[in-house]
């Protein structure tokens, strides 16, 4: 997949951060903050394109990668808070604390396009699996809440699983009964998150589609944007 990106490199005393975001908005897409549980509710092009995202971020451990979801379209159903997302590398150390100063300084980004490797994704994602079955351990992905963004810290292979499942939803949701009537489709959740000391619900973000209005135009993808029109008769 091809990704339109903006790169920024913020400075912060003797650090420099190397951040970006997609340049065009993900306009029907929105993500709610779990308390315990959220949101992700998306289209195809929004679902598709953060598979693409967080495929980038795998093979991208210097880089933080900021979705700002926030500035889309106000979805229609749901509670919670809407938050933006960020994807990073634990190896990076960013603290939820930084980012509003990091965020502050995003101002004139450099164009960029990268590809990424579906077929490398999907290995990392198999190979990410296959260890943690073995080792009998969840590996669940850090997360945190913090000024209207939601934080995913992982490495290579979580954020790649987590880019099958954005690919899978993508393929599956447009096909989901009713959805061209205007229904959301739950499709899955993210991979396990860890969970707040102290027991109770399971922390978790559920993956759904939707496509947007006005439904009576909505098509799968791949399918004729019209009725082909019917032969005339016979004089």
């Amino acid at each position: 997949m091809r990704l339109r990106l903006r790169e920024f490199r913020p400075r912060t005393g003797p650090h420099e951060y190397r951040i970006t975001q997609p340049r065009h908005t993900l306009r029907h897409t929105s993500l709610r903050a779990p308390d315990p549980v959220g949101t992700l509710l998306g289209d195809h092009d929004g679902l598709n394109r953060l598979a693409g995202l967080f495929s980038f971020a795998a093979r991208s451990p210097h880089t933080i990668v900021h979705v700002p979801l926030r500035d889309g379209v106000p979805p229609d159903e749901g509670v919670g808070e809407l938050v933006d997302l960020v994807l990073v590398h634990e190896r990076l150390g960013l603290r939820p604390s930084q980012w509003p100063g990091l965020r502050r300084r995003l101002r004139q980004g450099t164009p960029l396009t990268v590809r990424t490797d579906e077929a490398r994704t999907a290995r990392d994602a198999a190979a990410w699996s296959g260890r943690r079955d073995r080792a009998g351990s969840r590996g669940d992905l850090r997360h945190a809440t913090h000024a209207r963004t939601f934080f995913l810290f992982g490495h290579r292979e979580a954020f790649a699983e987590t880019a099958t499942c954005f690919a899978d939803a993508a393929g599956r949701g447009p096909y989901q009964n009713r959805v061209g009537e205007g229904r959301m489709a739950y499709l899955g959740s993210f991979p396990p998150l860890a969970d707040p000391p102290g027991g109770g619900h399971p922390v978790e973000v559920m993956i759904c589609f939707k496509p947007y209005p006005p439904y009576a135009h909505f098509r799968p993808p791949g399918a004729p944007a019209s009725r082909p029109r019917r032969p005339a008769a016979a004089p």
